[in-house]
């Protein structure tokens, strides 16, 4: 009952609320909206190692990707716009609220929207904003990292941007991996969020690498940076080469 009137309450907030504050209020208030959703779901954000502070603009966040909690746990900490897949858009209620909390949709099976997109997350960071993408492409259940997409690097490095690089883990009760959290393979959402409401306590760690400058590098040479820093930080069973390829990523899922 308190996720669904929170979800209500936000969908009001994004109405009649947003649209008449300035830049930074938004950001507090979808801040504060997204640290509400976490203590309804008793899921406790960790942090740890070179964290952002206010100070922190035209950077593109970049981490590997198991749930769609890590939007609202990376979302509550700094603010940060999204690049997600187009179909999020269509989710009922959460991807209305993406839409308005700023996330730029991507159409992943359209190769002339690899352009559009790059362009506009370079006028983004070009402008000071912070933006998070998910260069995997998809979500794991957290024991493995897929090779990274390496396209939208390529708008961090024409607007003089900074990588940071930042992984993602659910630790388990016994020291492992907590897998039961991931949103991958043939999980429905309705099956993702019975298995979250199904924990006691969930806690997601975001554990921050030392950022990269963008300027003057080769967006390969960059992503194969950002992902040894990721993986370096994760207790991974799986660990895939590092190739990475030139699509773009499918954001959440």
């Amino acid at each position: 009952m308190l996720l669904t009137l929170h979800l209500l309450h936000g969908v009001a907030t994004a109405t009649f609320l947003l649209p008449r504050l300035t830049p930074e209020q938004r950001e507090r208030r979808i801040q504060q909206w997204c640290r509400r959703i976490l203590v309804i779901l008793n899921i406790r954000v960790a942090t740890s190692g070179h964290l952002p502070d206010a100070q922190t603009v035209r950077t593109l966040f970049v981490s590997n990707h198991i749930s769609w909690i890590d939007i609202w746990a990376l979302k509550q900490l700094h603010p940060m716009r999204f690049v997600a897949k187009s179909e999020i858009r269509g989710w009922p209620i959460i991807g209305w609220l993406a839409e308005k909390s700023g996330t730029l949709f991507i159409a992943r099976h359209k190769r002339h929207e690899v352009g559009r997109t790059m362009n506009s997350v370079e006028q983004a960071l070009s402008q000071d904003d912070c933006l998070c993408f998910f260069p995997e492409g998809t979500t794991t259940d957290g024991t493995e990292l897929k090779p990274f997409k390496s396209s939208l690097f390529q708008a961090a490095i024409n607007a003089n941007a900074l990588i940071w690089p930042l992984a993602i883990h659910y630790p388990g009760a016994s020291g492992g991996t907590n897998t039961e959290v991931a949103y991958c393979g043939d999980i429905t959402m309705q099956q993702s969020l019975w298995a979250v409401l199904r924990q006691k306590e969930i806690v997601v760690e975001l554990r921050f690498a030392a950022p990269l400058p963008a300027a003057g590098q080769e967006r390969r040479n960059l992503s194969h940076h950002a992902r040894q820093a990721i993986a370096s930080r994760l207790p991974l069973a799986r660990h895939t080469a590092p190739e990475t390829s030139a699509g773009l990523p499918d954001a959440q899922r």
